[in-house]
């Protein structure tokens, strides 16, 4: 069995949450650091051009959003439940909306200017330029719009409302009685938000939201051995992809197995990633592509939030 390999950087929201839905499972994996701007030659290798952070590959099986990332790791590993059969649909929707909408207003808090004063203090000017350049690109040509800071200001208490109501509804320990992909999807925004004085009082300052975002961090990380990222590349050139889902789902649109494609986010990170469309199932997404480098690898995308075109 190939090893779990995530390829992140530390300050990624998104990557705090790939890495505690490891250490919710108690995985052993290798950690890839990524640069947090493009290019990222190796990372392009894999994914052909797919550039949000952060990416799960095993073997010659590359995972690209979270969303997917939790639901393969559930695969992997049953037990503890991130989608407990009962509370599967309910998780999962909360989920994508901490995802979407609750991220959505961290990242406009996060990024006003008193805020990036302080988490960029030690930064130089030129990787200022750069990162905010980066972001300038990351959110072109996509459904997402940038909030203006002062609506986020203004609908944040509503957000914290509802939160603390749903943690008294579970009982106070966890939003939905056991700790779950729920817990693990509204948390990294969270932790984002804490990353400076600036933004941490809209957490801290609710004493029940604070304490159950503690629970949750403690949850950790599992455990992380380091891999440089041409030895992750490495192992996708000498490994084969895994065998295709069992599922005869039907595509809507009419796309059919060895279809040529492009697949691409619609919200922000739109660049589309092209190849032999495989699989198209109820969840998921499989494209086929051949780099120089990686050799034949399976990059798989969730079907919420993906676009799907002929090429």
């Amino acid at each position: 069995m190939h090893d779990l390999i995530l390829h992140h950087y530390p300050t990624s929201p998104f990557a705090e949450k790939a890495r505690l839905l490891l250490g919710f499972k108690d995985l052993a994996w290798r950690s890839v650091q990524i640069p947090p701007v493009m290019p990222k030659p190796d990372l392009t290798a894999l994914t052909g051009g797919y550039r949000k952070t952060p990416v799960l590959q095993i073997g010659a099986d590359i995972y690209c959003d979270t969303a997917l990332i939790a639901r393969r790791l559930e695969a992997h590993q049953a037990r503890p439940a991130l989608l407990p059969d009962d509370r599967s649909f309910a998780i999962a929707t909360f989920a994508q909306w901490a995802d979407s909408v609750v991220f959505q207003h961290a990242v406009s808090l996060v990024f006003q200017p008193e805020s990036i004063a302080v988490r960029f203090a030690k930064a130089s000017p030129e990787f200022l330029q750069t990162f905010v350049a980066d972001r300038s690109k990351l959110f072109s040509g996509g459904q997402a719009t940038r909030m203006p800071a002062e609506q986020a200001k203004h609908q944040w208490p509503v957000l914290m409302a509802r939160l603390q109501a749903q943690l008294q509804a579970g009982g106070g320990e966890f939003l939905f009685g056991e700790a779950s992909l729920a817990d693990i999807a509204m948390a990294h925004p969270l932790w984002f938000l804490r990353g400076t004085p600036v933004t941490s009082p809209l957490v801290d300052d609710y004493p029940a939201v604070a304490s159950w975002l503690d629970r949750v961090l403690a949850i950790g990380h599992g455990n992380a051995e380091p891999m440089s990222s041409e030895d992750a590349v490495e192992v996708a050139r000498q490994a084969s992809p895994a065998a295709l889902p069992d599922d005869t789902t039907s595509d809507p649109n009419g796309f059919v197995a060895g279809q040529a494609v492009a697949i691409a986010a619609v919200d922000y990170g739109v660049e589309a990633v092209e190849g032999e469309l495989l699989f198209a199932g109820v969840e998921a997404l499989i494209l086929r592509r051949e780099d120089p480098r990686a050799g034949i690898v399976h990059v798989h995308f969730p079907r919420l939030g993906f676009r799907l075109e002929a090429r």
